[in-house]
């Protein structure tokens, strides 16, 4: 593996949100459409405040946590990657397009696995027949088992065969290989056709799919002038009107070679035609950009045109909420780690560091790289008179604390006694988004209780300042800031803080706050520098949900607030969750990554006989859980794509009954207690009845962590009072609260 890989996955995973992003708002258009509407598109259409979810973008990365789930590496199975879009996709929501069984193609495979149906088979033509197996998807997903597997286009095909099979087959899974091989492939070939033949070399020479590649790079050949002409001939000859289904594979493989070919290797022209062919825009953009975008690296990307619109921000719309709010730093990061064990080889410094301790850190080493940060100034003037000021924030080679890289803050003018704040949104709500594309929801980044890491620096040529660590509050506007430094210029200062403990918490911004000094002087010029900002630990803090809000996209989309929903009616009446179910239903809150810790739900079983709580949550088919069982039982059970008992015992619960159900999870080991709690018992007192206990210490392929939920089978209804995190130690820092 070469070390430059590593910034060229960067560069294609960027791309492929880019390619998205620019095709998504005239995706289904046709090429008389676009070119009416904007004549020649040149730049994004749309200016989104932030783009919200896109299927192209939540497959890629999703499937690919099934190489890790797994465990079996290159020799990956399509199981493998069929239990990852049955753990991470919501059912029937957001995630990918849930157009019907025998209409789309990914809904039609995903019910095929919940029905029991292995993967191959899923996505066969002998499941599905030709028309439902042979579109688009095989190959717009695929992108990431070429970044994968850079250099090396034989892994590649072997992977994006297996992935694609789950949901696709005959010309769609043909797509999927041949897609897969050329990004592989760019990584060390710079020549298209060449790219473009060693696609090839990998499917069979006289199946559609090959003939179409073919036919189009020969048109080229005979008139490598005009686009246009090209695309002509596809649309009367390829086109849509020709294939059956919604969106067939043929006629988008054949504007993206169209694309490949006549944009002569650059990045914004290649991305321009083939959006401009219209038809599946933003998969067909998204697909190019990436090839483009691994062969020509980052300095073929226009940085102000295509990467300050896009801010490093990835928005999902999986079923683990902590993941919905992703950089594009962290996904290249993660499928480079992912590359490196399948090469069997150790991750470089400063890479490897990161990759183990903190992959979500916001370290800046990838150049252009912003990690979505934000800058503010909280202003002390009238009023009456604001200030216009010019902020912003950039990568820089200047200084860091680790690796080369760091963030440079800049904003003019500013006065003495203002704050600066640099900072990342660990939290967004509806107004955030432009729209509801793929119906994102989320949970937070950070919680009371974790300690929050980051590293500043004044240069030399800045004004005075003091600095501090901080979180804001959503609900109710209160900065928490750890202690407060003075910075000397030209020194790094490492600091950190543990968040308070508080009921009802929202944290919506993790930052740095700069509390400038210069003097009498009235504006000046605020600089400073930050690196390596993230946040650790075990969460301590307590969901009321008397204080939690439906957030409401549109008519249709409707989330409770840090909540993601799998299934079930999930709803807020009167200070309490809901949930309801006709077969099963579950939600989640909190980050897929927290260990060990102790959750306290205070829950009461409405009707039915399975009500549930969840701790170590992976995913859809990925947790444990206590649950009041029938015959009066409680018992503690594995999801495992199904869940089953691991242990049980007696205990008389009636429906209508307050209980608290208290469960710690200490590396492999499970101890939960319940009771019923008295009538009238406020919380905290001492309850005087009898407590039921389970214990179990799972020995086979334990859950290690995850987040916690609440769940109901079998037309259950449950409803939930609050949910207490706590740490298993707790350390007390220095800290001050201050109002906004």
């Amino acid at each position: 593996m070469k070390k430059e890989y590593l910034e060229r996955i960067y560069a294609g995973w960027l791309a492929k949100i880019i390619g998205i992003r620019y095709g998504a708002p005239v995706e289904g258009w046709t090429y008389e459409k676009i070119k009416n509407i904007y004549g020649e598109l040149t730049d994004y259409p749309v200016d989104y405040r932030e783009f919200a979810a896109d299927d192209d973008s939540n497959g890629p990365l999703f499937y690919l946590r099934g190489l890790e789930d797994g465990g079996h590496g290159a020799e990956m199975t399509a199981q493998d990657v069929a239990n990852a879009l049955l753990n991470y996709a919501p059912y029937e929501h957001g995630f990918f397009w849930w157009g019907g069984y025998g209409t789309s193609t990914e809904h039609t495979a995903y019910l095929n696995l919940r029905s029991g149906i292995p993967a191959p088979r899923s996505g066969s033509i002998a499941q599905n027949g030709s028309t439902i197996a042979e579109q688009i998807g095989g190959q717009i997903f695929i992108d990431t088992w070429g970044l994968v597997a850079p250099g090396n286009p034989a892994l590649a095909a072997k992977l994006a065969s297996k992935a694609a099979s789950v949901t696709h087959d005959g010309n769609a899974l043909y797509g999927g290989i041949f897609v897969a091989v050329c990004i592989s492939v760019a990584f060390e070939e710079k020549e298209i056709k060449k790219i473009l033949e060693t696609g090839l070399s990998y499917i069979p020479s006289d199946c559609e799919y090959a003939k179409i590649v073919r036919t189009v790079m020969e048109f080229y050949e005979e008139h490598p002038q005009n686009w246009r002409d090209c695309f002509a001939y596809i649309h009367a000859n390829y086109g849509y009107d020709k294939y059956p289904g919604n969106c067939h594979i043929i006629p988008n493989i054949a504007v993206m070679i169209l694309a490949l070919l006549y944009g002569n290797g650059d990045f914004s022209d290649t991305i321009a035609i083939v959006t401009m062919c219209g038809w599946d825009t933003d998969c067909n953009g998204g697909n190019v950009a990436t090839i483009i975008g691994v062969r020509n690296g980052l300095e073929g990307i226009d940085y102000d045109r295509w990467r300050k619109p896009v801010h490093d921000l990835l928005v999902c719309s999986s079923v683990i909420g902590s993941l919905n709010i992703m950089d594009i730093p962290y996904g290249a990061l993660y499928i480079g780690k992912m590359a490196y064990e399948l090469a069997g080889e150790e991750l470089p410094e400063p890479w490897k560091e990161l990759a183990e301790k903190r992959i979500h850190s916001c370290h800046f080493e990838f150049p252009g790289s912003t990690h979505s940060m934000q800058i503010r100034v909280d202003s002390v003037t009238d009023e009456k008179d604001p200030i216009t000021r010019e902020c912003s924030v950039c990568n820089t080679d200047e200084s860091a604390h680790s690796g080369s890289r760091s963030l440079k803050a800049t904003a003019v003018p500013v006065n003495s006694g203002e704050r600066v704040f640099v900072y990342q949104k660990t939290y967004y709500e509806p107004k955030d988004f432009h729209d509801s594309r793929y119906d994102p929801c989320f949970s937070p980044l950070v919680y009371p209780g974790q300690t929050v890491h980051g590293s500043v620096m004044l240069p030399e040529y800045a004004g005075e300042a003091d600095c501090s660590l901080y979180v804001r509050d959503l609900r109710s506007g209160k900065i928490f800031t750890g202690k407060s430094v003075h910075l000397k210029k030209g020194c790094w200062q490492e600091l950190s803080f543990q968040i308070p403990s508080w009921e009802g918490a929202l944290i919506g911004e993790m930052g740095v706050c700069f509390d400038l000094l210069m003097g009498t002087e009235a504006t000046q010029t605020f600089a400073g520098l930050l690196d390596d900002l993230w946040a650790d630990g075990t969460p301590d803090y307590r969901i009321d949900f008397c204080q939690e809000t439906s957030e409401v996209w549109t008519g249709l989309h409707k989330e409770v607030s840090q909540f993601t929903r799998l299934k079930g009616h999930l709803y807020l009446d009167q200070g309490a969750l809901h949930l309801s179910c006709a077969d099963f239903g579950e939600a989640y809150t909190g980050r897929y990554d927290w260990k060990d810790y102790t959750a306290v739900f205070e829950m009461t079983p409405m009707t039915g006989e399975n009500n549930m709580v969840n701790v170590r949550v992976q995913g859809a088919i990925r947790s444990y859980a206590v649950a009041l069982f029938a015959d009066s039982k409680i018992a503690l059970l594995k999801n495992e794509n199904g869940y089953r008992v691991l242990t049980e015992t007696a205990f008389d619960w009636k429906a209508g009954r307050d209980y608290e159900v208290s469960v710690c999870a200490q590396g492999a080991r499970l101890h939960a207690e319940i009771k019923e709690v008295p009538v009238g018992c406020r919380q905290n007192q001492q309850l005087q009845t009898e407590t039921a206990v389970l214990e179990y210490e799972d020995t086979d392929h334990p859950y290690l962590q995850g987040a916690v939920g609440v769940s109901v089978r079998n037309g259950s209804h449950a409803k939930y009072s609050s949910i207490r995190m706590r740490c298993n130690s707790s350390t007390t820092h220095d800290l001050k609260v201050m109002g906004l």
